[in-house]
């Protein structure tokens, strides 16, 4: 526990002044995690990101979070998004030739989906920082409020398994518990912000954020035990990886700009 404090006091440390002062800093913090978040996912699967299929995988994520404020950039060379990184996957099918099938179609595909899974989490973290700190800040603290709830809950009460065979100690009573601690959040944001929605559309968007946010942490759980790991990683003492610490958030970042809780969208 000692140790679990302290890493997240430093973390807290470093990363809270970045977010709250934005700009390039943050854009570097993002791509720094990202790109942690794709070395995890690959090790799990003994592909190496210091390789050439790994430095293309981590060029498809780069490209993929890119932020749309420098989108000048890639339109002088007149490319989009979109074709750069069809280029890359490109590239990675070829390489399965060039390897003569030791990196496989299946290795490519793996390569593919990390980079898009790690990549659209934190693209929409920094679209979220672009809206304001407020959107930030709602985020992290419904999903703080619905793993504390659910794991409180869950021990105190929690009888039925939510489900065993990806996360055997999560409990539906601690789950739904999660949702309702999430939703107290949800009411004080709704109330002390300018979100550009009601107070209902608040609770119903809360509701999705907590529930989609725990179908994230089972996705990683579901990672984790299909490759035998216990953590993602070890970059924080006591708490594992960057997926350990950004599952449920790679899945509610994207949902909270799919809501367009922002104005001029």
């Amino acid at each position: 526990m000692k140790q679990r404090i302290i890493t997240a006091v430093v973390a807290a440390a470093l990363f809270v002044p970045i977010v709250f002062y934005g700009g390039l800093p943050f854009v570097l913090l993002s791509y720094f995690l990202a790109t942690v978040g794709l070395y995890e996912l690959l090790k799990m699967k003994n592909l190496s990101i210091f390789t050439v299929h790994g430095f293309l995988a981590t060029l498809f994520l780069w490209v993929i979070i890119f932020p749309k404020q420098y989108d000048h950039i890639m339109n002088t060379f007149y490319y989009t998004k979109t074709e750069v990184a069809i280029a890359f996957v490109l590239l990675l099918l070829a390489y399965t030739v060039i390897t003569k099938n030791r990196f496989t179609f299946e290795d490519g595909a793996f390569s593919v989906l990390s980079s898009v899974y790690v990549g659209m989490g934190f693209y929409f973290f920094m679209e979220a920082r672009d809206a304001g700190l407020v959107y930030i800040f709602y985020s992290l603290f419904i999903m703080w409020a619905t793993d504390s709830g659910a794991y409180f809950i869950g021990k105190a009460a929690g009888k039925n398994k939510l489900w065993p065979e990806i996360s055997p100690n999560k409990t539906i009573e601690g789950s739904l518990g999660g949702v309702v601690c999430a939703l107290i959040v949800g009411v004080l944001f709704a109330l002390f912000s300018d979100f550009n929605a009601s107070l209902l559309e608040i609770l119903g968007i809360t509701i999705v954020l907590s529930v989609f946010g725990q179908i994230g942490d089972l996705v990683e759980s579901a990672f984790k035990r299909h490759f035998n790991v216990k953590d993602s990683g070890k970059i924080l003492p006591g708490h594992g990886g960057i997926l350990d610490r950004f599952d449920s958030l790679l899945f509610v970042w994207p949902l909270l700009h799919f809501f367009h809780l922002w104005p001029n969208l």
